[in-house]
C-alpha cells in the first residue's frame, strides 16, 4: 500500500515513515509542504494520504486544502487528516466531500502505533477513522438540534461510535449490547434523521456525518 505523507517537522515526519514502513505500507513520497503534497498527490498517485492541515508556506490550513483539491481531480483519494487540535471547520470541510475513505486525528493519536496504523488502514480502505473528541464537538454542536435532539442517550453514543468508523460488532462489545440492540438503535438513528439505512456501514457514516454539517 503506497502512502504519500505530509509533515513540516522532520522528527515526526521521520517518526511516521519509520512506522509506516514496519508496518509494511510502501513510503511513496514524505514532504514537508503544500507545493511539494500538491506534486506528490498529482504524479505518485497513492492509495492513501496521510497530511498534516498546517504546512508551509501559509502554515495555516495548507496541508488540507491540498488534499481538497487532490480529491477533486481524483474523487475518492483516500486522505487521512493529522491536526495538533480539534478544528471544526477543517473536520466539516473535510467530510463535506463525503466520497471515499476520510479521516481526522488528533496528533495525539500518531503515538499509539496500533491505533494510527488502524486509522491509515481503514481510511485506505475506504472507511472513516474521526478522533472520538472530533466527533463529540460535531455531535455537541448539533444537541440542541432538530431531528438530533429526538435522539435518545443510548442512540446519540451509538452514533458517534457509528461516526468513528466502528462496525456494529464493535459498537455492541464497547456498549456492552447484543449486535442485535445495536442494530436497533442504528435503525432508529435513519429513522429519526431522515436518512436511508444502507448495509454499507463507512457510507452510512458518511451520510450521518453529512447530515449535522449540513446547516453550519
Amino acid at each position: 500500500m503506497r502512502v504519500v505523507l505530509a509533515e513540516d517537522l522532520f522528527l515526526l515526519r521521520d517518526g511516521l515513515v519509520r512506522m509506516l514502513e514496519a508496518f509494511g505500507f510502501e513510503i511513496a513520497a514524505a514532504v514537508e509542504s503544500g507545493p511539494e503534497l500538491s506534486r506528490a498527490l498529482a504524479e505518485l498517485a497513492p492509495d492513501v494520504a496521510v497530511v498534516d492541515v498546517r504546512l508551509p508556506p501559509t502554515h495555516t490550513d495548507e496541508g488540507l486544502q491540498c488534499a481538497l483539491a487532490a480529491r477533486t481531480a481524483r474523487p475518492g483519494l483516500p486522505v487521512l487528516v493529522l491536526s495538533q487540535h480539534v478544528e471544526q471547520l477543517y473536520a466539516r470541510e473535510l467530510l463535506a466531500d463525503g466520497n471515499g475513505g476520510i479521516g481526522y486525528l488528533l496528533k495525539d493519536r500518531v503515538f499509539d502505533a496500533e491505533q494510527f496504523i488502524d486509522a491509515v488502514r481503514r481510511v485506505a480502505a475506504g472507511g472513516t477513522a474521526m478522533d472520538p473528541q472530533v466527533i463529540q464537538q460535531l455531535l455537541s454542536r448539533r444537541a440542541d438540534d432538530r431531528p438530533l435532539a429526538g435522539l435518545t442517550p443510548r442512540e446519540l453514543e451509538v452514533l458517534e461510535l457509528m461516526a468513528q468508523g466502528r462496525s456494529n460488532a464493535a459498537i455492541a462489545t464497547q456498549l456492552v449490547v447484543t449486535e442485535r440492540a445495536v442494530a436497533k438503535h442504528t435503525s432508529n438513528i435513519f429513522t429519526k434523521l431522515g436518512l436511508e439505512v444502507s448495509d454499507d456501514d463507512n457510507r452510512r457514516v458518511l451520510a450521518v456525518l453529512a447530515y449535522l454539517d449540513r446547516d453550519r
